[in-house]
């Protein structure tokens, strides 16, 4: 039996060997090995956002290009495009969340969403009902909107599920807890709690619910290993420049003299030791009475710290899809900017686009649900942050028009003074007056009158 078992472990050290990610007896666990936490929650991540500057870098430069300006909430026109002429009642709308700050809140809201695994939106409505009732209707249209609260996850948890099977709404919270100071304790305003229904809360997500992923999760790890190498490079330095010294006591020290010399007892000797070590560690300039001893100090060795850090910030920004020097705020190179601009644009986009527009367009439907805003078919109207620069567009036409010039000889042109126009920027076309540009006449010599010939010098 003990032969068998010998064997089999045998087997298993091989397999091991062979396998090492498929066996229980792994040699490694790197999570352990490094330092890392194995589980990561929200009050982490809170903590890094707030204490690592590349982990708010990250948020922040994020939010801040999806956001780079607000959009416009429009109803699309009977032939189903977009009306260009604002209508009274999107004037309306626009003027109500210019009140509420509306799209400052909901950026804030897309800030902590990053951070958490969610983030909540409180509508405070002025229905005259508690938050803990369900909404039907509100009365006034958006004037009953009062107030919208962001949240952070760790501000609004779910305090009752919904069990019923039978229920449209099964699987759902069917009441969440709201309890400001979680976060901040030391908050310079009164500290909200109340439980509050799903009704009057927004979640606010990479899919409207709670089971997002906090965008520094990824890069968690390499958020922890720069801090490290940061922490560490400074603590070197510190002791390098106040390491208390190494005292070597010589065999042949006298003890007595040195205590004689002191004016204390050899019993009080160590602590006066102590003492004189101390007051010239702080810098206060003192000797160090220390016959027999010699003083030495410990120096740290410190590696150059960036090619570590560096690799560090590489995967860290990978994990959020930004460019390097987008992240640091690198511009080495004007076609390496460029390109980075461009991608990082394209990025922000289509974050855009998968989850911030599906996120307030839930608004807009609930608000519809609420009779706050009548039902039609609602769009945002958000400017492009692929487009091109004005400089860009100019450069753009000026080309246009180098070809044409180009052309002129054959008699041929390839773009129309329209064309070269759109590609400058949204001009409108000229009318035919303006477009026609009398050609520049031949200059003509005027006669000094002071070189005609006199009379009788003909």
């Amino acid at each position: 039996m003990n032969r068998l078992a010998l064997l089999a472990n045998t087997a298993v050290r091989r397999l091991d060997t062979m396998f090492p990610g498929f066996f229980a007896s792994a040699k490694h666990n790197h999570y352990a090995d490094f330092g890392f936490p194995v589980d990561v929650d929200f009050r982490q991540f809170h903590a890094m956002y707030e204490r690592n500057g590349l982990g708010r870098a990250g948020v922040d430069k994020t939010v801040a290009k999806t956001w780079q300006d607000f959009p416009f909430l429009q109803e699309k026109g009977r032939d189903g495009g977009e009306t260009r002429k604002e209508t009274r009642r999107e004037a309306q709308i626009r003027q109500r969340f210019d009140d509420l700050r509306l799209w400052q809140q909901l950026a804030e809201c897309d800030r902590r969403g990053m951070v958490g695994s969610y983030a909540g939106l409180i509508f405070r409505l002025a229905d005259s009902k508690p938050f803990s009732d369900p909404v039907k209707r509100v009365p006034g249209g958006l004037n009953g909107l009062v107030e919208v609260i962001p949240c952070w996850e760790g501000q609004l948890t779910v305090s009752e599920w919904n069990t019923d099977e039978t229920s449209l709404g099964y699987g759902q919270p069917k009441m969440f807890q709201f309890q400001e100071s979680a976060v901040d304790p030391k908050s310079k305003t009164q500290p909200r709690a109340f439980t509050v229904h799903p009704d009057r809360v927004l979640i606010w997500s990479k899919d409207g619910t709670l089971n997002g992923t906090s965008a520094l999760k990824a890069g968690y790890n390499d958020l922890m290993t720069m801090e490290k190498i940061v922490g560490a490079g400074g603590e070197g330095f510190w002791k390098n420049a106040k390491s208390a010294p190494i005292l070597e006591v010589d065999k042949e020290a006298n003890v007595d003299n040195m205590a004689k010399a002191m004016g204390i007892p050899v019993s009080e000797i160590a602590d006066k030791i102590d003492e004189q070590v101390g007051d010239w560690n702080m810098g206060f300039d003192k000797s160090l009475m220390i016959q027999g001893i010699v003083a030495k100090t410990l120096q740290v060795t410190l590696p150059s710290p960036e090619h570590f850090f560096s690799i560090a910030c590489q995967s860290f920004a990978a994990s959020i899809s930004m460019p390097m020097k987008i992240l640091v705020g690198m511009q080495t190179g004007e076609r390496a900017s460029t390109e980075d601009a461009q991608e990082w644009a394209q990025t922000n986009m289509s974050r855009r686009a998968s989850q911030t527009i599906p996120n307030i367009m839930s608004l807009v439907r609930r608000l519809e649900r609420f009779g706050m805003i009548p039902e039609r078919d609602w769009h945002l109207a958000w400017t492009d942050l692929t487009e091109a620069s004005a400089d860009d567009k100019i450069g753009r036409a000026d080309k246009m028009a180098g070809v044409n010039q180009k052309l002129a000889p054959q008699g041929e042109r390839a773009f129309t003074g329209a064309e070269i126009r759109a590609a400058a920027g949204e001009y409108e076309p000229l009318s035919e007056a303006d477009a026609k540009v009398e050609p520049p006449k031949a200059s003509q010599q005027t006669e000094d009158p002071a070189a005609k010939p006199k009379p009788g010098q003909e």
